[in-house]
Parts: structure tokens; C-alpha cells; sequence
């Protein structure tokens, strides 16, 4: 398999975390130019003053880079190991998207029981994803 086929789920998963932060690039300045924030609100994060929508875009945002930093270390170290299989593939495009799925639900009517479902099941993958290399790891170590 070649191994750079693993750069395509890391791309969508940046793809997806520049969604949010053009969203909330976008609220925050509707938001000051309304009069309803000003740009001290954002100084150190949020003030309270923020109104919920564009706090969400910038939850949602930072929570595309919070445990999604873990999938991107773990492609570059299979990339690296030449660790790179339709197995860890699958399960890459798998995170993806149901990191999609979870964004999707956040970024829109944002009902916590809806976006459980694809973040549990998400970190799952994830964590079995690190499971599995690190057993290959010990087993055969770095090419």
C-alpha cells in the first residue's frame, strides 16, 4: 500500500478544522460590528459578553484541534514506520468521519445526545487506532 495514502484522512480532518474557524472568524466580526461584542471580548478567549453562537464556532473549533492532534501524530508515525495498511487506512477515513458527523451536529442544532454517539465512537476508533500500533510496534518495531 503506499504510505502516503495515509496524508488524504489527515488532509480532510484540517479541511474540517477550517470550517469552524472560518465560522467563527465570520461571527466574531458580525458580532462586533452589531455592537453586541468588541474586540477586548476576545482578548483572552471569551468574555461572557459573547453571545452563545460565536462561542460555539470557537468551541467547535478548538475541538477540532484537541484530540484530533493525537490521529495526526499517529499518521505521521505510521507514515514514518511504514506502519501504513488498508486496516489502519480504514480505520483513519472511519475517524474522519465521524469526526464529520460530530462536527456536523455541533456546528448545526447542536444536540449533545446527537454528537455523543460519533465523539465516543470516534475517540474509540482512535484509541484502538494507537492500541493496535503500538502492538505492531512491539511486536516487529520500526522499519
Amino acid at each position: 500500500m503506499a504510505q502516503d495514502s495515509i496524508f488524504w484522512p489527515m488532509i480532510a480532518m484540517a479541511l474540517l478544522t477550517f470550517v469552524p474557524l472560518g465560522m467563527m472568524a465570520v461571527k466574531r466580526v458580525r458580532a462586533t460590528q452589531r455592537g453586541v461584542t468588541v474586540p477586548e471580548d476576545y482578548a483572552l478567549g471569551e468574555s461572557p459578553r459573547v453571545p452563545a453562537d460565536v462561542a460555539l464556532a470557537n468551541r467547535s473549533f478548538m475541538n477540532t484541534l484537541e484530540v484530533p492532534v493525537l490521529f495526526h501524530v499517529l499518521s505521521l508515525a505510521l507514515y514514518v514506520t511504514h506502519g501504513v495498511d488498508l486496516a489502519f487506512l480504514s480505520l483513519a477515513w472511519a475517524y474522519v468521519a465521524l469526526r464529520c458527523a460530530h462536527s456536523l451536529v455541533h456546528l448545526t442544532y447542536n444536540r449533545v445526545t446527537h454528537r455523543l454517539v460519533p465523539f465516543a465512537t470516534s475517540n474509540a476508533v482512535l484509541i484502538a487506532m494507537w492500541v493496535i500500533f503500538a502492538i505492531r510496534l512491539s511486536r516487529h518495531g520500526p522499519d
